[in-house]
């Protein structure tokens, strides 16, 4: 394999002499490798990922989302004179042709990426404060991108974050039952139909006008916001192949489904499923730090919404594809998508229990009362 990673990395201009690869992150979709680089005795380091075209289908309309998105937070941060743009913002590297990225003989698709140095992810959060700078980092970079010039993003996966058609999908895999697996779920399938009404709510809100449609980074997970090595500060946001056409309400759904829970999102024991009202605060307090001043009323007044509504909705995907035979999501062990989906629906049901909670947390910090 390092054999043939050294012949990718040589078809793009990089910053130094291919040394080495090693698996990096921890992504359900693409593979991603750490490179290291020679330049002229200096270390340096950058990432190869090969894009899952399955998923992602439209490669072309994908990469030429992330340069203009990446470009345009660059424009920004240098007029406001950051000192440290090459940090807050990745660069896409040119492939030998100055194109964004290459496509090999078999078919694959790849591309090379900047690496942002002395900042890491977390998988699973381990303070308040943490929650705080994921949520105003990816309030930020929604800021950033409010005047993005030019015709209207590709949607890289159409119908990512719609309930509607993420019930459909369930619904055609549960009277498919291609693996005969249905036996195994009639509680969650009963959950589904009991809450499917959560799923609905910001379509509703996006098709009547009342959600202002925005650009989102529509994966707002606390894994793709890296944070500072010595201050803990968020530095950069990450993995932008669903920056596309939505809500800011589906990041910060996505960043309460991944933060106020207390397990990995694939814990076995659903019982051990709690929800943290202060990582909550935490996240209201940072979110709308640095979106406060440009979301709408009926946005905040949805944000307690929309961390349900994510979290139910990634909680139908495991379980469409534990269905489906576990043909999407990458899975580690027998029944990894159902412990996913599990986790998921518990944490609704927590969410749901600490409602009147939760929402005061957001009328306090957007002084709505």
């Amino acid at each position: 394999m390092t054999e043939q990673l050294a012949s990718i990395a040589s078809r793009f201009q990089l910053p130094g002499r291919f040394v080495s690869a090693v698996r990096y992150g921890s992504g359900h979709i693409n593979d991603t490798y750490l490179v290291e680089l020679d330049d002229a005795g200096a270390r340096r380091r950058c990432i190869l990922q090969r894009i899952n075209h399955h998923v992602f289908r439209d490669v072309p309309g994908l990469m030429r989302n992330i340069v203009r998105v990446t470009e345009h937070i660059r424009r920004k941060l240098d007029e406001e004179h950051d000192p440290e743009v090459p940090r807050h913002v990745y660069s896409v590297l040119p492939n030998e042709e100055g194109g964004w990225y290459i496509q090999t003989e078999s078919g694959d698709y790849w591309r090379a990426l900047t690496f942002i140095e002395g900042a890491h992810t977390y998988d699973v959060l381990e303070t308040p404060e943490q929650a705080y700078q994921a949520a105003k980092a990816f309030g930020r970079f929604q800021g950033l991108l409010t005047d993005l010039p030019g015709e209207r993003l590709c949607e890289t996966i159409p119908n990512f974050h719609h309930g509607p058609t993420r019930l459909k999908q369930f619904a055609d895999a549960l009277a498919a039952d291609p693996c005969n697996r249905a036996r195994f779920v009639r509680k969650e399938i009963e959950w589904v139909e009991e809450n499917e009404w959560i799923l609905l709510s910001l379509a509703d809100g996006l098709r009547s006008g009342l959600i202002p449609e925005r650009i989102s980074h529509n994966d707002a997970k606390i894994n793709n916001v890296m944070l500072d090595d010595q201050t803990g500060a968020g530095v950069c946001v990450v993995d932008l192949d669903t920056v596309m056409p939505g809500t800011g309400l589906f990041d910060f759904g996505d960043l309460v489904r991944t933060c106020v829970v207390n397990t990995a999102e694939d814990e076995p024991n659903p019982a051990l499923v709690t929800a943290d009202p202060l990582r909550f605060e935490a996240l209201v307090e940072g979110y709308l730090a640095s979106a406060g001043s440009f979301l709408t009323p009926a946005e905040i007044r949805h944000m307690v919404t929309a961390g349900k509504m994510i979290t139910m909705m990634i909680g139908v995907r495991f379980l469409t594809d534990f269905l489906n035979g576990d043909v999407y999501f990458k899975v580690h062990r027998d029944g990894h998508n159902l412990d996913r989906c599990r986790t998921q629906f518990a944490l609704v049901d927590r969410l749901a229990e600490s409602d009147k909670e939760l929402e005061a947390i957001v009328r306090k910090h957007a002084r709505l009362d």
